[in-house]
């Protein structure tokens, strides 16, 4: 209820716009793109609170640690220790197979700079698990902010990613200049 509270008197004075399709009935992996900005940790609480989705994050362990591990588990952190990955997987699988409806927010960008591809956990994530994939998105030159399509991987890495890709064709992120294009190493005839 609270959340739901501050979401609307956020989108009341922000100067965003909130576009987006229905949100996910069933457990799935939101792409969370361009991820060129801190900010864009604000605008995923600000859409999922008012959409009344339940969001978990993946996030370095080292966020959780002291005072501010309360904090980022009550905002849906879920600590990735990168010793033991797969320990995520089985966490979602978890939760899924349980019945709770929420969304599990990934930035497959990386850490806003410096990378050439998205990193595949996203994917790996999506098809072991079998949930659908819901494309996010924040786009500066339209001031927009939203949930786009959901979609099932078909595991067709190549035909998969086209798909995504022309969904964030035209999406520029906060930063336009980190915008690093969907791209996985895994996609036949990549370059790297």
């Amino acid at each position: 209820m609270l959340r739901r509270l501050l979401a609307r008197v956020y989108w009341m004075f922000s100067r965003w716009t909130l576009k987006t399709q229905p949100p996910p009935t069933t457990p799935t992996v939101l792409v969370g793109a361009p991820h060129t900005s801190n900010w864009d940790f604000v605008l995923m609480l600000a859409i999922a609170w008012r959409l009344g989705v339940e969001v978990h994050w993946l996030g370095k362990a080292s966020l959780f640690r002291g005072w501010r591990g309360a904090i980022m588990r009550a905002l849906g952190g879920i600590p990735v220790d990168r010793d033991d990955p797969s320990r995520v997987v089985t966490e979602v699988v978890t939760r899924a197979r349980s019945g709770e409806v929420f969304a599990l927010v990934v930035t497959p960008d990386g850490t806003r700079k410096g990378h050439t591809h998205w990193k595949s956990g996203f994917y790996r994530i999506a098809r072991e698990t079998g949930m659908p994939v819901t494309l996010g998105y924040v786009d500066r030159t339209t001031m927009t902010t939203g949930l786009g399509p959901t979609i099932e991987l078909t595991g067709d890495v190549a035909a998969d990613m086209d798909s995504i890709r022309a969904f964030y064709a035209d999406k520029a992120g906060l930063r336009p200049e980190h915008r690093v294009e969907p791209r996985l190493r895994e996609e036949r005839g990549s370059a790297g």
